[in-house]
């Protein structure tokens, strides 16, 4: 990352400088009433923005098992997850401080009780651990070699049959992001599309 990238804070960095201005969020996804608290430093604080919405509307989830959120941000999908299916073992990573505070504060508000929340850059804090589904909003202002190493890292903690999902930008490399999904797991399909956005989804095959 050049030195110019690094001067300009954003929300994937360990600590926010910004000063922290709190705000709350109150929504209706996946058929439920969610509170998430927010805050500034953290990805798209004023509301649940259409990519996140998107993914928590269309993904596909496991009837038990353990789910991952990568890049969690302030928790909305991991929550919305483990809300839904109490059989279900949530863990979400983000290597924002700031964000995992207020996600581990959004599991109290919304009376999660299966999931919880590691701070660590992408796959360092869950290494050991497998999952049957993994979910993620990148990071996109990372950079792209953040988001291919979502992807291409992710098969390594992912149980046979497991599903990768990924919300991505349609004109924001979503052919290059389709490209490397195909790389990665030998296969790729448009889970759903709207308002610019694209949810890509593979599954991992058995060795």
């Amino acid at each position: 990352m050049s030195k110019k990238t690094d001067s300009v804070e954003h929300y994937f960095t360990k600590r926010p400088k910004s000063k922290t201005r709190f705000g709350l969020i109150r929504t209706y996804v996946r058929g439920r009433f969610f509170e998430f608290l927010t805050a500034s430093g953290v990805f798209s604080k004023e509301r649940v923005d259409l990519g996140t919405r998107l993914l928590i509307e269309s993904m596909v989830l496991p009837k038990e098992g353990c789910v991952l959120d990568v890049g969690c941000g302030y928790g909305a999908v991991g929550i919305v997850a483990a809300k839904g299916n109490p059989r279900l073992r949530v863990v979400m990573v983000d290597v924002n401080e700031r964000a995992v505070k207020l996600a581990r504060k959004n599991i109290e508000i919304n009376c999660v009780s299966n999931a919880e929340v590691k701070c660590g850059h992408l796959y360092e804090p869950i290494k050991g651990l497998m999952f049957n589904c993994v979910l993620s909003n990148p990071p996109v202002s990372a950079g792209m070699d953040t988001v291919k190493s979502i992807i291409t890292e992710a098969p390594t903690y992912m149980e046979s049959k497991a599903l990768f999902q990924m919300v991505v930008r349609s004109k924001v490399g979503g052919k290059r992001l389709q490209s490397i999904f195909e790389e990665a797991f030998g296969n790729v399909a448009v889970l759903a599309r709207e308002s610019g956005y694209r949810v890509l989804i593979a599954e991992k095959h058995s060795a």
